[in-house]
């Protein structure tokens, strides 16, 4: 005699597998996206992964390598974020803070956004740093970004040594930056 599962069973075993299906992939993809957050925590040093952009704006190119050296302040933002615009006057100002030295930068990468509207706000907020523009928002995923802004902090050697996932504020750039540029090494 066959037994047949009744419709209320076969929906309760779908749901369960979906939920087994949902959890494994959450599992799966966010070990890696937070990599960098894990070795920072372990107090382990983590390179900074290379790249390679156009400038958002007066054409050319600039890479990572091109700041080796100095203290890079990596700021992920778009236009049409609220919380980089309210970020964006401290970048600026910890930007010429640090640029006077001649001991570091803040360097922008914009990602997910209209070319025209990230030069507009970058006129808006007078914004004198560096601004690259990542298309394909490859910089976003190297760095295990998830969303905008987020800042990463790379020392002198090319080295990851701080992260803020979400807006920057005077305390995290005191803290994190500042010993840095004042660093003699």
């Amino acid at each position: 005699m066959k037994r047949v599962l009744s419709p209320f069973s076969i929906a309760a075993l779908v749901g369960v597998m979906a939920l087994i299906l949902l959890l494994a992939y959450g599992l799966g993809s966010s070990g890696s996206d937070r990599g960098i957050d894990k070795a920072l925590a372990r107090g382990e040093q983590v390179e900074a992964p290379a790249f390679d952009l156009p400038r958002l704006t007066g054409g050319g190119r600039a890479s990572l390598a091109d700041f080796r050296g100095k203290v890079v302040v990596l700021n992920i933002w778009a236009s049409w974020c609220d919380p980089c615009r309210a970020e964006s006057p401290l970048l600026e100002r910890w930007h010429r803070r640090i640029a006077a030295r001649g001991r570091g930068t803040v360097l922008g990468v914009d990602v997910l956004d209209v070319s025209s509207d990230a030069r507009s706000f970058v006129r808006e907020f007078r914004l004198s740093y560096p601004q690259l523009r990542d298309k394909d928002d490859s910089v976003r995923s190297d760095y295990g970004a998830s969303g905008v802004p987020e800042t990463i902090v790379i020392d002198r050697q090319g080295r990851i040594v701080a992260i803020r996932r979400g807006p920057v504020d005077e305390a995290f750039m005191r803290e994190q930056v500042l010993p840095l540029v004042e660093s003699s090494g």
